[in-house]
Protein backbone atom coordinates (compact mmCIF):
# COMPACT_ATOMS: atom_id res chain seq x y z
CA UNK A 1 0.00 0.00 0.00
CA UNK A 2 1.36 3.43 -0.89
CA UNK A 3 2.09 5.55 2.18
CA UNK A 4 0.33 8.53 0.57
CA UNK A 5 -2.97 6.63 0.76
CA UNK A 6 -2.76 5.90 4.47
CA UNK A 7 -4.00 9.30 5.77
CA UNK A 8 -7.02 9.11 3.43
CA UNK A 9 -7.92 5.59 4.47
CA UNK A 10 -7.49 6.31 8.17
CA UNK A 11 -9.64 9.43 7.88
CA UNK A 12 -12.42 7.52 6.11
CA UNK A 13 -12.45 4.75 8.67
CA UNK A 14 -12.43 7.13 11.64
CA UNK A 15 -15.08 9.48 10.28
CA UNK A 16 -17.42 6.88 8.83
CA UNK A 17 -16.85 4.30 11.54
CA UNK A 18 -17.72 1.61 9.04
CA UNK A 19 -15.67 -1.35 7.86
CA UNK A 20 -17.54 -1.44 4.56
CA UNK A 21 -16.35 2.07 3.73
CA UNK A 22 -12.81 0.89 4.36
CA UNK A 23 -13.22 -2.22 2.20
CA UNK A 24 -14.82 -0.27 -0.64
CA UNK A 25 -12.10 2.38 -0.52
CA UNK A 26 -9.37 -0.25 -0.55
CA UNK A 27 -11.04 -1.95 -3.51
CA UNK A 28 -10.86 1.25 -5.56
CA UNK A 29 -7.08 0.98 -5.15
CA UNK A 30 -7.08 -2.66 -6.23
CA UNK A 31 -6.85 -4.13 -2.73
CA UNK A 32 -9.67 -6.64 -2.23
CA UNK A 33 -11.04 -8.31 0.89
CA UNK A 34 -9.03 -11.41 0.10
CA UNK A 35 -5.82 -9.34 0.17
CA UNK A 36 -6.86 -7.64 3.40
CA UNK A 37 -7.59 -11.03 4.99
CA UNK A 38 -4.12 -12.32 4.14
CA UNK A 39 -2.54 -9.13 5.54
CA UNK A 40 -4.57 -9.34 8.74
CA UNK A 41 -3.77 -13.02 9.26
CA UNK A 42 -0.09 -12.13 8.92
CA UNK A 43 -0.48 -9.29 11.42
CA UNK A 44 -2.31 -11.58 13.87
CA UNK A 45 0.44 -14.15 13.48
CA UNK A 46 3.06 -11.52 14.32
CA UNK A 47 1.03 -10.44 17.35
CA UNK A 48 0.89 -14.05 18.55
CA UNK A 49 4.67 -14.33 18.20
CA UNK A 50 5.11 -11.17 20.25
CA UNK A 51 2.65 -12.35 22.90
CA UNK A 52 4.31 -15.75 23.18
CA UNK A 53 7.75 -14.20 23.60
CA UNK A 54 6.47 -11.68 26.15
CA UNK A 55 4.85 -14.34 28.32
CA UNK A 56 8.03 -16.37 28.26
CA UNK A 57 9.97 -13.28 29.35
CA UNK A 58 7.43 -12.56 32.10
CA UNK A 59 7.71 -16.14 33.35
CA UNK A 60 11.48 -15.76 33.57
CA UNK A 61 11.01 -12.66 35.72
CA UNK A 62 8.45 -14.39 37.96
CA UNK A 63 10.83 -17.32 38.39
CA UNK A 64 13.60 -14.91 39.31
CA UNK A 65 11.43 -13.33 42.00
CA UNK A 66 10.30 -16.74 43.28
CA UNK A 67 13.98 -17.60 43.80
CA UNK A 68 14.70 -14.22 45.39
CA UNK A 69 17.19 -14.53 48.26
CA UNK A 70 17.44 -10.97 49.49
CA UNK A 71 17.85 -7.39 48.36
CA UNK A 72 15.45 -4.73 47.15
CA UNK A 73 12.12 -6.54 46.85
CA UNK A 74 10.34 -3.35 45.83
CA UNK A 75 12.57 -3.14 42.79
CA UNK A 76 11.57 -6.71 41.91
CA UNK A 77 7.91 -5.76 42.30
CA UNK A 78 8.35 -2.86 39.88
CA UNK A 79 9.96 -5.18 37.34
CA UNK A 80 7.11 -7.67 37.67
CA UNK A 81 4.55 -4.89 37.32
CA UNK A 82 6.25 -3.75 34.11
CA UNK A 83 6.15 -7.31 32.76
CA UNK A 84 2.47 -7.62 33.67
CA UNK A 85 1.61 -4.33 31.96
CA UNK A 86 3.50 -5.35 28.84
CA UNK A 87 1.83 -8.77 28.84
CA UNK A 88 -1.61 -7.16 29.13
CA UNK A 89 -0.83 -4.84 26.20
CA UNK A 90 0.48 -7.64 24.00
CA UNK A 91 -2.54 -9.81 24.80
CA UNK A 92 -4.93 -6.98 23.89
CA UNK A 93 -3.09 -6.31 20.63
CA UNK A 94 -3.32 -9.98 19.73
CA UNK A 95 -7.03 -10.16 20.59
CA UNK A 96 -7.78 -7.05 18.51
CA UNK A 97 -5.92 -8.43 15.52
CA UNK A 98 -7.72 -11.77 15.71
CA UNK A 99 -11.02 -9.86 15.85
CA UNK A 100 -10.01 -8.00 12.68
CA UNK A 101 -9.24 -11.27 10.94
CA UNK A 102 -12.72 -12.51 11.77
CA UNK A 103 -14.35 -9.27 10.62
CA UNK A 104 -12.83 -9.28 7.15
CA UNK A 105 -13.26 -13.05 6.71
CA UNK A 106 -16.98 -12.77 7.40
CA UNK A 107 -17.25 -9.85 4.96
CA UNK A 108 -15.31 -11.77 2.30
CA UNK A 109 -17.45 -14.89 2.60
CA UNK A 110 -20.66 -12.87 2.54
CA UNK A 111 -19.56 -11.08 -0.63
CA UNK A 112 -18.29 -14.29 -2.25
CA UNK A 113 -21.58 -16.09 -1.54
CA UNK A 114 -23.68 -13.23 -2.93
CA UNK A 115 -21.60 -13.04 -6.10
CA UNK A 116 -22.24 -16.71 -6.92
CA UNK A 117 -25.68 -15.67 -8.21
CA UNK A 118 -24.06 -13.40 -10.77
CA UNK A 119 -22.59 -16.28 -12.80
CA UNK A 120 -24.20 -17.36 -16.06
CA UNK A 121 -21.57 -20.05 -16.68
CA UNK A 122 -22.59 -22.91 -14.38
CA UNK A 123 -19.18 -24.61 -14.52
CA UNK A 124 -17.47 -21.46 -13.30
CA UNK A 125 -20.14 -21.02 -10.64
CA UNK A 126 -19.63 -24.57 -9.37
CA UNK A 127 -15.85 -24.13 -9.33
CA UNK A 128 -16.14 -20.87 -7.38
CA UNK A 129 -18.61 -22.43 -4.95
CA UNK A 130 -16.25 -25.34 -4.28
CA UNK A 131 -13.33 -22.96 -3.76
CA UNK A 132 -15.43 -20.92 -1.33
CA UNK A 133 -16.28 -24.05 0.67
CA UNK A 134 -12.61 -25.10 0.73
CA UNK A 135 -11.46 -21.65 1.85
CA UNK A 136 -14.10 -21.57 4.59
CA UNK A 137 -12.85 -24.91 5.93
CA UNK A 138 -9.24 -23.70 6.00
CA UNK A 139 -10.32 -20.45 7.62
CA UNK A 140 -12.33 -22.30 10.29
CA UNK A 141 -9.26 -24.32 11.24
CA UNK A 142 -7.31 -21.08 11.45
CA UNK A 143 -9.76 -19.07 13.56
CA UNK A 144 -10.35 -22.04 15.87
CA UNK A 145 -6.59 -22.32 16.46
CA UNK A 146 -6.29 -18.58 17.05
CA UNK A 147 -9.18 -18.48 19.50
CA UNK A 148 -7.88 -21.55 21.32
CA UNK A 149 -4.48 -19.92 21.73
CA UNK A 150 -6.18 -16.72 22.88
CA UNK A 151 -8.10 -18.67 25.54
CA UNK A 152 -4.80 -19.76 27.11
CA UNK A 153 -3.75 -16.19 27.78
CA UNK A 154 -6.25 -15.10 30.45
CA UNK A 155 -5.49 -17.88 33.01
CA UNK A 156 -1.83 -16.85 32.94
CA UNK A 157 -2.71 -13.15 33.21
CA UNK A 158 -4.96 -13.89 36.18
CA UNK A 159 -2.09 -15.59 38.00
CA UNK A 160 0.29 -12.77 37.10
CA UNK A 161 -2.17 -10.12 38.28
CA UNK A 162 -2.84 -11.86 41.59
CA UNK A 163 0.82 -12.24 42.48
CA UNK A 164 1.79 -8.74 41.40
CA UNK A 165 -1.05 -7.35 43.50
CA UNK A 166 -0.13 -9.49 46.50
CA UNK A 167 3.52 -8.50 46.23
CA UNK A 168 2.54 -4.83 46.04
CA UNK A 169 1.17 -4.94 49.59
CA UNK A 170 3.46 -7.64 50.98
CA UNK A 171 7.06 -6.87 50.14
CA UNK A 172 8.38 -9.71 52.27
CA UNK A 173 9.40 -13.37 52.30
CA UNK A 174 5.77 -14.47 52.66
CA UNK A 175 4.92 -12.98 49.27
CA UNK A 176 7.91 -14.69 47.69
CA UNK A 177 6.86 -18.01 49.25
CA UNK A 178 3.34 -17.62 47.82
CA UNK A 179 4.82 -17.19 44.36
CA UNK A 180 7.06 -20.22 44.84
CA UNK A 181 4.04 -22.37 45.69
CA UNK A 182 2.26 -21.36 42.48
CA UNK A 183 5.25 -21.36 40.14
CA UNK A 184 4.76 -24.92 38.87
CA UNK A 185 1.17 -24.15 37.89
CA UNK A 186 2.17 -20.93 36.16
CA UNK A 187 4.96 -22.70 34.28
CA UNK A 188 2.51 -25.36 33.12
CA UNK A 189 0.01 -22.73 31.97
CA UNK A 190 2.69 -20.81 30.08
CA UNK A 191 3.93 -24.02 28.44
CA UNK A 192 0.35 -24.76 27.32
CA UNK A 193 0.01 -21.20 26.03
CA UNK A 194 3.26 -21.46 24.05
CA UNK A 195 2.21 -24.79 22.53
CA UNK A 196 -1.14 -23.41 21.39
CA UNK A 197 0.50 -20.25 20.07
CA UNK A 198 2.93 -22.33 18.02
CA UNK A 199 0.06 -24.41 16.64
CA UNK A 200 -1.92 -21.28 15.74
CA UNK A 201 1.10 -19.63 14.13
CA UNK A 202 1.61 -22.74 12.01
CA UNK A 203 -2.07 -22.62 10.95
CA UNK A 204 -1.67 -18.95 10.02
CA UNK A 205 1.42 -19.66 7.93
CA UNK A 206 -0.38 -22.51 6.13
CA UNK A 207 -3.43 -20.33 5.49
CA UNK A 208 -1.34 -17.47 4.09
CA UNK A 209 0.54 -19.90 1.84
CA UNK A 210 -2.68 -21.44 0.59
CA UNK A 211 -4.34 -18.06 -0.10
CA UNK A 212 -1.23 -16.64 -1.75
CA UNK A 213 -0.77 -19.60 -4.09
CA UNK A 214 -4.26 -19.36 -5.60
Amino acid sequence: MKRSLLPVLIFLVLTAGCQEVYYNTMETFGVHKRDILVDRVDEAKDAQEETKEQFQTALEKFTEVANFKGGDLEDKYNQLKDELDTSEAKAKKMRDRIDKVQQVAEALFEEWTAELDQYTNQNLKLSSKEKLAETKLHYQDLINAMRKAQSKVEPVLIAFRDHVLYLKHNLNAKAVASLQSELDTIETDVASLVAEMNSSIAEAEAFIKQMSSE
